[in-house]
């Protein structure tokens, strides 16, 4: 053969080839529907099947107990809850796995009634009440599933082509947004930006798989490669819809080979059906309407919830800023003070210049707000105690006007400027402080020597924590992607979106308000991270031991974190060591407590409250030494 005719021939194979990796498919209204609905239908039986197979797994001691997790659902309406717990009854729960086992089975026949419709309806519903009591090892497939069963549950039902149409389109929608968001908080994660989050997957317990991991060390460049793929692919998912549809061929097929590698290596099996149920509806929506098979297809609900995001958009820039606007107006009693770093520290609280007792000034921890100890000031006023409670700078209505890199010693500085600057000559200070405050409250008590009276920390850090601390170090590389995560969310305007934390509701009704509009300042968020990059340098680099410090202490801790870490409790018995033995030193664990709710939860803060008040009246000698059963 000629040259020539060779070199056609393998033009035409290459367009061939290309042809049909490239291009739209042209699936019909029904054929998509048809198919998301089977293999959906596929994910809930095969999760059902292996409940009822496996039983034991399930009995009383699982992971999953309902008696555990309906905790979560305390702040539900009544109705709910009771409903919730009949599903999760077991014998309940056994017959509703096997109804679903049957229908499953049912709607993987062909077929194209209504019956089908309410079929899927029913694995929706079921879906969504058992789903509280057996979330744990689903990792978000059963939600998937919950998602198209419902949306074709109710387009079978409809007789409108417009009405399924919307409904395909808001599962298509679901589909790559739910792509589009884990691809982008992956990037906002350090690991997956240099190429190292493979490897560091493959070592975990939950996901991890030994002999992969090996292959990550053994070619780091080749997985670097795969971990730039995968963030690549998820990131750019929605592409698949430009040009007609021609990029859906590649795109849904590396994703389905992305779920089955999954499913081999991090035994994430039930991904696969689960996420491969949307994609007919995926490809039903990405082709021209030119096609005749997408032809009357109805394409108003893009347009429409396009409007609605503007919208939506504009109205929580609104929001923000007006919030942004009563955050920064300080309330009153309380002043300012501009420290050595030129950073505004705005503060709560008077300190009189005519009296002689010591003034407590409150620090609070890392991503937390001035107003988590509002049960503490609670009970101070009621004994007539004096306090400060300042917010470092860019936490409320404090400003950063530093220009230099952050580092734990600005905030240190910042804290006895505060001292110096709104507690009268004279009259000394008691600093407490959360969790970091505790740290940097320590610190600052070093540099103020003899106005300090004492120190009281709060379930505090410890700043050799990341060294001996297996459960800190080992959370250390999520805390920094949860705050860049939450800060970027708030700075897009997604605020309006948070619902109120339990720990809010949790605090006085008067001050509820403003510490909502707080907490969903994004400057808390970059000030939070700000501050945990700085942590992870200073801590990182601590060579011990701690500085002695001759003022009074008491050390309290949360009994759930040294139960989960038994190393914090040691940690902060050496809090307490580093004080001199001369000196009023207390230390005692607040049964049932855990980390925030010391604070914020009226109970314990109560508890914790009061032996701060029994502390201040000891170490003072305004009153006998005080008797705890937590004292220890």
């Amino acid at each position: 053969m000629p040259a020539s005719g060779r070199t056609r021939r393998v033009r035409r194979l290459a367009g061939r080839a290309l042809s049909a990796l490239l291009g739209p498919v042209p699936l019909t209204r029904d054929q998509a529907l048809g198919a998301s609905e089977r293999i959906s239908a596929l994910t809930s039986l095969v999760s059902s099947a292996e409940y009822l197979f496996d039983q034991h797994r399930h009995g009383p001691s699982r992971l999953n107990e309902w008696a555990i997790s309906r905790d979560g659902y305390a702040g539900y309406g009544r109705p709910l809850r009771a409903v919730l717990d009949l599903a999760s009854d077991r014998r309940t729960a056994t017959a509703l796995h096997a109804a679903r086992v049957a229908v499953g089975s049912a709607l993987l026949l062909p077929g194209r009634g209504r019956w089908r419709g309410a079929g899927a309806l029913f694995l929706g519903v079921s879906g969504t009440l058992l789903y509280p009591s057996l979330r744990y090892g689903t990792d978000g497939s059963d939600q998937a599933a919950i998602v198209v069963q419902t949306a074709t549950g109710l387009a079978r039902i409809s007789s409108s082509p417009a009405v399924k149409d919307a409904l395909m389109w808001y599962v298509a929608g679901q589909c790559a947004l739910s792509y589009l968001f884990s691809g982008w908080v992956k990037l906002l994660g350090r690991e997956w930006r240099t190429g190292d989050a493979l490897s560091g997957v493959m070592r975990t317990r939950t996901y991890g798989h030994e002999g992969v991991w090996r292959l990550t060390r053994r070619f780091p460049r080749a997985s670097r490669l795969v971990a730039h793929g995968v963030l690549a692919l998820e990131c750019l998912f929605p592409v698949l819809y430009a040009r007609g549809g021609a990029l859906v061929r590649p795109v849904l097929g590396s994703v389905l080979l992305f779920h089955v590698a999954n499913g081999v290596v991090m035994g994430l099996g039930r991904f696969l059906p689960a996420f491969a149920a949307m994609y007919p509806m995926v490809m039903y929506t990405s082709a021209p309407r030119s096609l005749p098979a997408t032809a009357d297809r109805d394409d108003r609900l893009p347009a429409v919830a396009g409007l609605l995001a503007l919208g939506t958009a504009a109205a929580s820039a609104a929001v923000a800023a007006h919030r942004r606007a009563t955050v920064l107006d300080h309330p009153a009693p309380g002043g300012r003070v501009t420290t050595r770093h030129g950073n505004t520290i705005a503060y709560h609280g008077t300190a009189s210049a005519d009296r002689t007792d010591p003034v407590v000034v409150f620090v609070h921890g890392l991503g937390a707000i001035p107003l988590h100890f509002s049960w503490y000031t609670r009970a101070l006023n009621e004994q007539g105690r004096q306090w400060l409670v300042p917010g470092r700078a860019g936490y409320g209505a404090s400003r950063r006007g530093a220009t230099g890199p952050y580092t734990l010693d600005e905030s240190v500085d910042d804290l006895v400027d505060l001292v110096s600057g709104a507690v009268p000559e004279g009259r000394r200070v008691v600093l407490a402080g959360h969790s970091l405050g505790g740290e940097i409250a320590r610190r600052a008590a070093a540099v103020l020597g003899e106005r300090v009276h004492g120190v009281v920390y709060l379930d505090s850090s410890h700043p050799d924590q990341l060294h001996r601390s297996n459960q800190q170090a080992e959370n250390s590389a999520k805390v920094g992607g949860a705050l860049r995560t939450v800060a970027v969310s708030l700075r897009l305007g997604m605020g309006v979106l948070m619902s109120t934390p339990s720990w809010v509701r949790s605090l006085p009704d008067q001050v509820r308000a403003r510490a909502l509009t707080e907490t969903v300042d994004s400057r808390v968020w970059n000030a939070a991270l700000r501050e945990w990059e700085a942590v992870e340098r200073d801590f990182g680099d601590f060579s011990g031991p701690l500085e002695p410090l001759d003022a009074h202490a008491l050390v309290l801790s949360a009994q759930h974190t040294v139960e989960r870490d038994p190393d914090h409790l040691e940690l902060h018995r050496e809090l307490a060591a580093a004080h001199s033995a001369d000196r009023t030193v207390r230390c005692a664990v607040i049964p049932g407590s855990d980390h925030d709710d010391l604070l914020t939860d009226p109970y314990h803060a109560a508890r914790a409250a009061g032996l701060l008040l029994d502390f201040l009246a000891e170490s003072t000698g305004t009153a006998p030494a005080p008797t705890t059963t937590e004292e220890r």
